[in-house]
């Protein structure tokens, strides 16, 4: 018999079924929150202080006090990873302004609500990493500051949702003539044999996985820029990426009905797709080398 799944909420450690937050929460009146996902190998969690300041920025961005420090939070993560199944997890952690009447205004002296739960991280699909999956281009609709990683996610929704009627699996992003980053993915492409990603900006989220990949491509001198990309540089690239912390480097074969490249994840993806495998493996010796 599986074991309860354990969450935390405000203080304390709790089945899932019994943890409840009022209807008058702010993140579920007003999307009024930021949120982590951290996925964690072998009970190591992947770059912790990197999720957490990336966690501090966006509640800096939201004028919200931060309620843990990055040692109080480590014990929280640490402590649900001990507490649920699964050789490798991800963690998603929430933080809302809290309980107040409805009103766009900041209440006063608010507590904020924080939640945090474990899910198994499950391995990608080898399939998809034998053949790749497929994307589509749309609009990005999504409000200016995605940097943020705020709970309001509703334009990332719909724009998934296109995606899955379109039976792709992701949807590229294209505003002012530049190509920002899947709905749900930071993107990668390789174009002359040159890994290229989108620079960090208020237009795109700063991945942690995103990071990484750079960091590796770097460490083993692999050709790495981070620049703009247009759609018709995304559409001329020999190979196309698409980056996040529980699907790590997925390769895109299809984009908008077209073959990329030669319809097969390419050389480059594999051996990036390689470098991560083996930094994973570091990890799960708690070893993070990329700490």
């Amino acid at each position: 018999m599986s074991k309860p799944v354990i969450v935390y909420l405000n203080g304390n450690y709790l089945p899932i079924e019994d943890a409840h937050v009022s209807v008058l929460d702010r993140g579920f009146i007003f999307g009024d929150g930021v949120y982590e996902v951290i996925p964690a190998y072998g009970g190591y969690p992947l770059r912790l202080k990197h999720h957490l300041q990336r966690l501090q920025n966006s509640l800096d961005a939201i004028r919200l006090s931060n309620p843990y420090s990055d040692s109080e939070w480590t014990d929280i993560i640490n402590s649900l990873i001990d507490k649920n199944e699964g050789e490798d997890q991800y963690i998603y952690l929430q933080v809302t302004r809290g309980v107040a009447k409805r009103d766009h205004r900041f209440p006063d002296g608010n507590t904020p609500t924080v939640f945090v739960m474990s899910s198994p991280l499950l391995a990608v699909d080898s399939e998809l990493l034998k053949n790749g999956v497929s994307a589509i281009t749309l609009d990005d609709i999504r409000w200016r500051y995605c940097n943020i990683k705020t709970t309001a996610l509703l334009g990332n929704v719909l724009l998934r949702q296109q995606a899955v009627e379109q039976n792709a699996a992701e949807a590229i992003l294209v505003r002012d003539n530049d190509v920002t980053e899947g709905a749900a993915s930071n993107l990668f492409i390789v174009l002359n044999g040159v890994i290229i990603t989108p620079p960090k900006s208020d237009l795109l989220l700063p991945g942690i996985t995103r990071d990484l990949i750079v960091e590796l491509a770097h460490h083993h001198q692999l050709a790495c820029e981070e620049r703009s990309i247009t759609p018709e540089e995304l559409k001329q690239a020999e190979e196309v990426w698409v980056t996040s912390s529980t699907k790590e480097i997925l390769p895109i074969t299809t984009l908008d009905g077209k073959t990329v490249g030669n319809g097969t994840p390419g050389k480059v993806w594999q051996n990036m797709f390689t470098l991560y495998q083996n930094n994973k493996a570091q990890l799960r010796q708690g070893k993070d080398l990329n700490a």
